[in-house]
């Protein structure tokens, strides 16, 4: 149970510090976010009057669903990933697994959590665009229109990227904490700090380098799931994720599958850094906690 709360608390912290940089990363993705509207009457544009952070709780708009569903999206992906990788570890040597298996399990954890996952995500970027609606009041709204099927707006892409994300960043965790293991063998040893040191060094680049291969999806997610009620009027109908990528590309080219990269960057490595520390102080060798898309 004290792992559990210890989780809990350090994924509440990642959530709140996270948040600013989320919101802005989140507007930049999703400007001009439909083809049949102009910039102006986008609510994430930037010609928009109204600030992006017009209030002090505008900074942590959005995070009451990853709040209420931070323990359990982890406990679902953590019990996932231990199961999976179980599964296909040698008996003789679990903590040795393969860096296959390790990205197998991670993905496995990645589209399950998912599953959960996405409602949470659709209501927080709904939130985070439009200032004027708290978590609830859009969730409200999203099912007295569509019904429980309009939360999933966008599940599929985001399962693509949680799966392939969660994936890359337990094996680019695993990967570089044995890297750094073997240094500290070479060098004899190493003083607990220095230690802790290298467990924020990996937690914030794989953060980083799993954000990086699955970003363009994190963008076509986004700009799926902020087709709301005013844009969906504007448009004769509702894009899907090939139609949004189809739309992005024409608009930007390729460099628009990137907007709001820095913010994402800045962020991960601000998050999973702190994170990891926390999970590896409670569990000793085992790995960090995943990346965390829905915070």
């Amino acid at each position: 149970m004290a792992d559990f709360y210890a989780g809990y608390i350090s994924g509440i912290f990642a959530i709140l510090v996270g948040s600013p940089l989320d919101i802005l990363k989140v507007h930049l993705q999703s400007r001009s976010s439909s083809p049949f509207s102009s910039p102006s009457t986008t609510p994430s544009s930037p010609l928009s009057s109204t600030p992006l952070f017009p209030t002090v709780t505008s900074y942590i708009r959005g995070t009451a669903g990853p709040l209420l569903g931070n323990g359990g999206l982890n406990a679902i992906l953590y019990c996932t990933y231990n199961r999976i990788l179980s599964l296909l570890s040698a008996p003789q040597q679990p903590r040795q697994s393969s860096l296959a298996a390790i990205w197998v399990a991670g993905a496995a954890g990645g589209a399950l959590s998912c599953v959960f996952g996405a409602p949470v995500e659709l209501v927080k970027v709904r939130a985070q665009i439009r200032p004027g609606e708290n978590s609830y009041e859009v969730a409200r709204g999203v099912v007295r229109r569509e019904g429980v099927r309009g939360l999933y707006l966008g599940g599929l892409v985001m399962g693509v990227r949680d799966s392939v994300g969660c994936g890359f960043y337990f094996w680019a965790y695993e990967y570089i904490k044995r890297l750094l293991r073997h240094e500290e063998v070479a060098g004899g040893g190493q003083d607990q700090q220095m230690a802790g040191m290298k467990i924020l060094l990996a937690g914030g680049v794989a953060g980083c380098i799993s954000w990086l291969l699955v970003y363009p999806l994190d963008v076509i997610k986004t700009r799926v799931q902020v087709q709301g009620e005013c844009e969906g009027l504007l448009a004769k109908r509702r894009l899907g994720a090939w139609e949004c990528a189809k739309s992005a590309y024409a608009e930007g080219g390729g460099r628009v599958f990137f907007n709001g990269l820095g913010a994402c960057m800045a962020r991960a490595f601000l998050v999973r850094s702190p994170y990891s520390y926390t999970r590896v102080q409670r569990h000793g060798t085992g790995v960090a906690v995943a990346m965390g898309f829905d915070e």
